[in-house]
């Protein structure tokens, strides 16, 4: 992926599929909370992340009447909300090293 922004392939793997969960929930989910106030973001989460997911797999040669294509679309969702909700709690508490600076591009201060 050297190089390019999101690709097919990029969004069929567990990192490129959160990192596009993650902005999309973002970035849409005030929008969301207004018109549907009883869907809980994680939720909101695991439906973006499996239309991704099938999104990709149709886009790479996926059988779209294959049923199994869209129960593991369904069923890895919930992994890649779960990634995505890590990405965005890195992003809201970010590591703190002993002296309480932020980690953030300081990988160099390993123990």
């Amino acid at each position: 992926m050297e190089g390019q922004l999101f690709t097919w392939v990029a969004l069929s793997t567990m990192g490129g599929a959160s990192l596009l969960t993650f902005f999309i929930v973002q970035y849409t989910k005030s929008l969301v909370d207004r018109f549907s106030r009883g869907l809980p973001t994680d939720l909101y989460a695991v439906m973006i992340a499996s239309i991704i997911l099938l999104t990709a797999q149709l886009a790479l040669g996926g059988d779209a009447s294959d049923w199994r294509i869209y129960a593991l679309a369904f069923a890895n969702g919930f992994l890649v909300a779960a990634a995505a909700g890590q990405i965005q709690r890195k992003s809201v508490d970010p590591p703190q090293l002993k002296g309480g600076k932020s980690d953030a591009g300081n990988a160099s201060n390993e123990e």
